[in-house]
């Protein structure tokens, strides 16, 4: 065959591979609540936002709970933005929740993941503060917290919670770990939790070749919310792959960062939280600040964060929590993150922060977008400086351990900026 059909020929299967993926991400995600939590880790972003009361927040959604967390800071306002409205739902029943609920009844919903008689509580509490559309997905999920069936947890719904609810399967029923892992999360110590890990040989008996196999498919990681985009990062950057990324990332978890505290796993393998181990909107104290009026900060938007931005004008935001959206959106509508970042910039307030998470071990596609900014043609390699130290320091401790990166970035003062917009152009220029 000649060399420009084999091309060809070859073009044509990653097109349809990569055509394919897409279909079945999509498939995955369509009408689905994708995060029953976060898993972004906020312990992070409060060391890297410093808020304040005077402070305006925008954040993906997700699953709600670091909208939550951001707003016990304090800050001015909290806008949750979320294309997908299951997110959004979700959000609003926590908080509807928060309302109606004595902390009693909140943690046993959302810390244990049931609620025996939600059908009643939700009936007579909860749905009369949702909107329409939260009020039209709840109205028919309720079997979500009746804890009862094969899935006893809220946390085993949505399509993470079902990748969680199968790994709890093959944890107790395929490779019978569930002694190991108890052990593991009952660990009082760094160092008792290698013990543990290297007694039960965690490192050969967890990864048999059917889990390996599992986690290189592209059905796998649609479950957990990752595109073929953010996997061809992984496999570009990691060596190994993605499956030796996610077993080196496991393997940090369960050897090198505490678990007493690291409420994401806790309930990624049991399907609840503990009191002592839970996200902060869940410890009681925090519960009776956001029921005493900050949760009335929170706002809630079903729109693309570019939408967003375009239809609130008077919005002016000085912080911004990206999570990992760019990654897949750099490569399939690289002119939508252009204008994203355009809308971001006329939005920001003069000490604005960005703060963003990425499947890769780098970044390389923010600085070279071109923008307008204070007047001139540049690129935002020319207007956000980065506190590197400052990420990677924090990077390294993140209880949630399976993001590439972390990056955290402000605006250059105007003169810094101009400066160097002008020497990159001289540059361009000469050659």
């Amino acid at each position: 065959m000649p060399e420009n059909e084999q091309n060809t020929t070859k073009k044509k299967g990653r097109l349809n591979s990569d055509g394919l993926s897409k279909w079945m991400f999509n498939r995955v995600h369509q009408n689905n609540l994708v995060y029953d939590t976060c898993w972004e880790d906020p312990r992070l972003d409060h060391v890297a936002l410093e808020l304040t009361p005077k402070d305006v927040v925008m954040v993906i959604t997700s699953a709600g709970c670091n909208a939550l967390d951001y707003a016990l800071k304090g800050p001015k306002h909290v806008h949750a933005v979320d294309m997908n409205p299951r997110q959004n739902a979700l959000l609003e029943l926590k908080i509807a929740a928060i309302r109606e609920l004595d902390y009693e009844q909140f943690f046993q919903m959302f810390g244990r993941g049931s609620l025996p008689d939600f059908k009643t509580v939700y009936k007579e509490k909860l749905s009369q503060h949702l909107s329409d559309s939260a009020r039209s997905y709840w109205d028919s999920r309720s079997k979500m917290f009746s804890g009862k069936g094969l899935r006893p947890s809220f946390y085993f719904y949505g399509t993470s919670g079902t990748f969680a609810r199968l790994i709890k399967f093959y944890v107790d029923r395929i490779k019978r770990l569930r002694p190991a892992v108890n052990e593991l999360l009952a660990a009082k110590s760094v160092e008792e939790q290698k013990e543990i890990y290297d007694r039960h040989k965690l490192s050969k008996t967890l990864w048999t070749p059917m889990l390996k196999f599992a986690m290189r498919r592209d059905m796998t990681l649609a479950l957990l919310g990752v595109p073929r985009a953010q996997r061809q990062q992984i496999d570009r950057d990691c060596p190994g792959g993605i499956l030796q990324f996610v077993i080196d990332s496991l393997e940090t978890v369960l050897t090198k960062l505490p678990l007493q505290d690291n409420y994401f796993w806790h309930v990624y393998l049991t399907g609840q939280y503990r009191p002592d181990c839970c996200p902060e909107y869940l410890k009681e104290e925090n519960f009776e600040k956001l029921k005493g009026g900050l949760v009335d900060r929170i706002s809630i938007h079903t729109n693309t964060i570019l939408g967003f931005l375009q239809e609130e004008k008077d919005v002016q935001i000085s912080r911004y929590i990206l999570l990992d959206h760019m990654d897949w959106l750099a490569d399939v509508r690289a002119d939508i993150l252009a204008e994203e970042w355009q809308e971001m910039l006329d939005r920001a307030a003069p000490e604005t922060r960005f703060l963003w998470r990425s499947a890769g071990l780098s970044v390389e596609f923010i600085d070279p977008i071109s923008v307008k900014y204070q007047g001139n043609d540049c690129t935002l390699g020319d207007v956000l400086e980065y506190k590197s130290e400052v990420s990677d320091e924090l990077h390294q401790i993140d209880r949630v351990h399976t993001y590439g990166c972390f990056y955290i970035a402000h605006l250059k003062n105007k003169t810094a900026a101009n400066a160097e917009s002008d020497a990159n152009l001289e540059t361009v220029e000469s050659k």
